[in-house]
């Protein structure tokens, strides 16, 4: 995908986390800026060089006052899909999405959308590290069935790589799993722990809650947006020694499979036709 791509989807992404911005801040829902937003808004004040998603996140009982209004809040072409809404959605993620665009990440897998801006969750863990290794545990298994359940089971061939897929597909509804996958990441009470994290980033992620804290604003390709309170502390759990540019072949860079900036996703039929 040419560095023009690159762009358009940057430009899109920094306006749904505008609209983000604005709701938030309308109906006092603390967000915050995360993952390689967050790290671009301290190293870079924006974008990644190399990137061109954007990551915002919440607090468990944060984000459930979110789910409950968001599509209310949210002004067109802005839409809010999340497994707590939507029982088909693929994921354990939330997007806001751009409706006015369509993008597909992977022709392999069911998920239809536009441009986007993922709204990560921080759920509490426990204490004891056993207790926090059976919770990793059960959330990578069932993140793992829900890629299956969603993934074209042909798509490495019609041979034994597709039994996996095929058998989970006949197995288990999307619904299933995404209320067996919301029991997962609630299973500790959020006002009883004080250590915090997004499960899918696994046990080195973990942090307390004081290094939120009150939140603080950054500058974000010239924008003020939220972020946590303490950033080195967070981000060195995610990177280490995140100030330092990784080697050039070790720059993850977004590639989705299509684009289309001129066509709303609803309009979708067999974008392949377009390119």
């Amino acid at each position: 995908m040419s560095d023009k791509y690159t762009e358009r989807i940057q430009h899109h992404s920094i306006n749904i986390l505008r609209e983000i911005d604005r709701i938030c801040r309308a109906n006092d829902i603390p967000y915050f800026i995360t993952n390689g937003t967050l790290l671009g808004a301290v190293r870079h004040k924006g974008f990644i060089p190399w990137d061109d998603d954007i990551d915002v996140a919440m607090l468990r009982p944060d984000f459930n006052r979110f789910v409950k209004h968001a599509r209310e809040w949210l002004s067109a072409p802005y839409e809010f899909i999340s497994p707590e809404t939507y029982e088909k959605c693929p994921g354990e993620l939330s997007k806001v999405i751009d409706g006015s665009t369509t993008l597909i990440e992977r022709w392999s897998y069911n998920q239809l959308g536009g441009v986007y801006v993922d709204v990560w969750v921080l759920d509490a863990v426990s204490d004891k590290r056993w207790q926090r290794r059976l919770h990793f545990s059960a959330y990578k298994v069932l993140n793992r069935l829900l890629y299956m359940r969603n993934r074209d089971p042909y798509k490495r061939g019609h041979g034994m790589s597709s039994w996996w897929p095929r058998i989970v597909q006949s197995l288990f509804k999307n619904s299933t799993l995404q209320r067996w996958m919301h029991k997962v990441q609630t299973a500790c009470d959020f006002d009883k722990h004080d250590k915090i994290c997004m499960l899918d980033n696994g046990e080195k992620s973990i942090i307390s809650k004081k290094v939120i804290g009150q939140r603080k604003e950054y500058e974000f390709e010239s924008q003020l947006f939220f972020g946590p309170e303490d950033y080195d502390t967070y981000l060195r759990a995610l990177y280490g020694e995140y100030m330092e540019l990784p080697p050039e072949n070790k720059r993850r860079v977004h590639r989705p499979d299509y684009v289309d900036f001129e066509h709303s996703y609803h309009d979708y039929k067999d974008t392949r036709k377009f390119k």
